[in-house]
């Protein structure tokens, strides 16, 4: 069992994607150094592929610090697939995992720390009542929340925020999954139930504009939610089951109309209906199988998780 305190020889790792934040990589690197003085740490900075200058400053920063390592993704592969590259390349007895913006403040990482070593497996951030984006994103991040209580068995009092913590052998088994599609905070409830939160203070981004937008967001939620179960399968299933009750009962109820009732429902109307109905289910079922399909297919051809081209201070 772990103890209460954080031992002088213990290591914490920070592991952020970097997207298209060249101006803010240096404010964010200078507060965690401010911020993490009184511990062992080391930064992994995972760039990618921005399309900006961010890896130049990510190269600056490695040049000066040690402390500081440089990951240069071959192409964007998203977020969860930018953090499984850089969790590979961590060391530190606990893992903090946070966003690249500043809307996460490197301030708060021991606040997490001092909860985690409490014996806590996992510490998320709860940003559930104060956070600064727009509102589509904080239905989009109770939408996550709620569907990952399903998909992940997670517990129903915690939300899943970006900003977590999380002990070595939790990082370890999360890193033992190499398909193309990782869900991180997936896979972390998956490994562990001992998990708790702590209420911290969502930030305004430093400077500039978020890299998500609706139909990003729209896509990373049907990757996670086809990519980590087969629960969106026995949804369609069950729905194709109820349609098909209700049909014959329609059925039934269409007939019985036709030879004991003087009100006889019009074929063309009734029939439309149906068709319209069972056709959109057909679809949506058709859809569903199709993504998995499509992610078993990639996933035989061995899609890369991701790819490095460049490392500093590996």
């Amino acid at each position: 069992m772990r103890g209460n305190t954080f031992g002088v020889d213990m290591k914490v790792s920070i592991v952020i994607p970097v997207y298209n934040s060249e101006a803010i990589i240096p404010e964010l690197c200078l507060q965690i150094c401010d911020a993490m003085k009184e511990y062992q740490f080391e930064v992994v900075l995972v760039n990618d592929n921005s399309q900006d200058n961010s890896w130049d400053e990510i190269q600056k920063i490695c040049n000066k610090l040690n402390a500081f390592r440089g990951i240069y993704l071959a192409r964007n592969f998203g977020q969860d697939n930018a953090i499984m590259a850089g969790l590979s390349f961590t060391n530190g007895d606990y893992v903090v995992i946070m966003d690249d913006d500043l809307q996460h403040s490197p301030y708060d990482i021991p606040a997490l720390l001092n909860t985690i070593i409490n014996d806590w497996d996992v510490c998320f951030a709860n940003f559930n009542v104060i956070k600064q984006q727009s509102w589509w994103k904080n239905i989009g991040s109770y939408i996550n929340s709620k569907h990952s209580e399903y998909l992940t068995n997670k517990p129903k009092d915690i939300f899943l925020s970006s900003f977590k913590i999380a002990s070595r052998f939790v990082i370890d088994a999360v890193l033992e999954h190499n398909g193309p599609y990782p869900y991180v905070d997936g896979l972390i409830c998956r490994t562990t139930n001992s998990i708790t939160q702590i209420p911290l203070n969502h930030h305004k981004r430093y400077t500039g504009k978020g890299n998500y937008n609706l139909s990003l967001s729209v896509s990373v939620f049907l990757k996670h939610a086809t990519g980590f179960s087969v629960l969106p399968l026995r949804l369609a299933s069950m729905v194709g089951f109820i349609t098909s009750i209700i049909g014959f009962f329609l059925g039934i109820y269409y007939i019985f109309q036709y030879f004991m009732s003087d009100n006889v429902v019009e074929g063309w109307t009734s029939l439309i209906v149906l068709l319209l109905l069972l056709g959109g289910l057909i679809l949506l079922s058709l859809g569903i199988i199709g993504e998995y399909m499509g992610r078993s297919y990639l996933s035989l051809n061995n899609k890369p998780q991701y790819v490095v081209k460049k490392i500093i201070n590996d």
